[in-house]
């Protein structure tokens, strides 16, 4: 992308059945985690009408058998499907659990070398760029951001029509390759039978969006489109059928940056999909924090049970202010990039990732994120 262009990201709230179903798995991750550190989990969940299918490999020493029932229902409950009408609701679930042990050639393969080698071959990236704060690209921070903003104000029940389920597509216009205007903003929020539209297209636009999106951003060509099909009191999965790993674009970049196809949620950090993903966006955050970019991508690659990168590669799409040579010597100087030396340094064996699954991986501030941090930068610095 260069130049003068129109960019598109959505973000979708955690009633949204493929956001359940992420934070569902992720929520198995997490209970495993509090026991064991050393879990080797892949939980993949599915979810309908009043329905959860829960499955997946794991590999862990626990002192107490996880209740997946009272799990699953907690965090439905907690999500807020809780009205008997809805057609996905806490108590009334029918849960299926069909999680087994881990493959011992899998297992067996994660140490090969004698160290913890990757849990799959594949590639992962990582991004950042000076859009906004949190070196985000500026369509898809918004989209969380407003994302967020539905859900706190149905969780704060402030707006008491408002349901679990929602999305948001918000459309920036960029110039020199910098965002300039709010070009289209798109919402479709599940609500009651009881509201009608004006009141839905009232609130949307006369509180939600104030304080939400900069100021110098919104003009008088904006368009908006607030739930633009018309009727939406059937949602979640009563609606839709939701599955883990199908919103990875909404975890990561919204589209803006190239992505590897493997999801995060329910996988421990052995799983390169996740820990490496997280590495190149700490790489990514530290190399423009330090200056040495203004938009900045990296790729790292893996063969299944093997430690080290099979390739590391990186583009700044002609914004580089350092040799590429010293660059690539330095990031490989600066940050351990096998999957015990990413577990390690970015602490992935804590039990955080139930809180990673909504509203972005990345770009938010949170002490726990541990590759949100630009501790890199100086360093980084002195070796170019």
């Amino acid at each position: 992308m260069n130049g003068n262009y129109l960019f598109s990201s959505e973000s979708v709230t955690e009633g949204h059945p493929d956001k359940v179903s992420d934070l569902i798995s992720d929520s198995v991750l997490d209970a495993f985690l509090s026991q064991d550190p050393e879990s080797k989990v892949a939980c993949e969940t599915m979810v309908t009408t009043n329905t959860v299918i829960v499955a997946g490999e794991v590999n862990a020493s626990l002192k107490t058998p996880i209740d997946y029932d009272r799990l699953v229902r907690k965090v439905v409950r907690e999500i807020g499907y809780t009205d008997s009408n809805s057609g996905f609701e806490a108590d009334t679930l029918k849960i299926t659990n069909l999680i087994h042990e881990q493959s011992r050639d899998i297992n067996q393969g994660l140490t090969v070398t004698g160290q913890l080698g990757a849990g799959d071959q594949g590639m992962m990236f990582g991004f950042a760029c000076r859009d906004t704060e949190s070196l985000m690209p500026m369509p898809i921070w918004l989209s969380h951001r407003l994302a967020f903003g539905l859900t706190k104000a149905r969780k704060d029940k402030r707006v008491p029509w408002l349901r679990p389920d929602g999305k948001v597509q918000v459309t920036v216009q960029y110039k020199d390759d910098k965002p300039v205007a709010l070009h289209t903003f798109v919402l479709s929020t599940q609500h009651s039978d009881t509201v009608d539209q004006k009141t839905i297209e009232a609130f949307v636009k006369n509180e939600l969006l104030p304080g939400l999106i900069p100021s110098n951003l919104s003009t008088q060509n904006t368009r908006y489109y607030v739930n633009p099909s018309g009727r939406f009191v059937i949602g979640g999965p009563d609606g839709d059928c939701g599955l883990t790993g199908r919103k990875i674009i909404v975890d990561t970049y919204g589209g803006y940056a190239p992505h590897g196809g493997g999801a995060f949620s329910g996988k421990d950090s052995s799983k390169v999909d996740r820990s490496a993903a997280y590495m190149a966006r700490y790489i990514a955050k530290n190399v423009v924090a330090a200056g040495l970019a203004d938009r900045f991508m990296v790729q790292l690659a893996y063969a299944i049970g093997r430690p080290d990168p099979v390739s590391l590669h990186f583009e700044a799409y002609g914004s580089l202010k350092a040799s590429h040579e010293r660059l690539d010597a330095a990031i490989r100087e600066t940050f351990s990039l096998t999957p015990g030396g990413i577990i390690e340094s970015l602490q992935l064996r804590r039990p955080i990732f139930a809180k990673t699954t909504n509203y972005g991986h990345f770009g938010r501030e949170d002490k726990d994120f541990t590759w949100e941090k630009t501790d890199k930068a100086d360093a980084l610095k002195k070796l170019v």
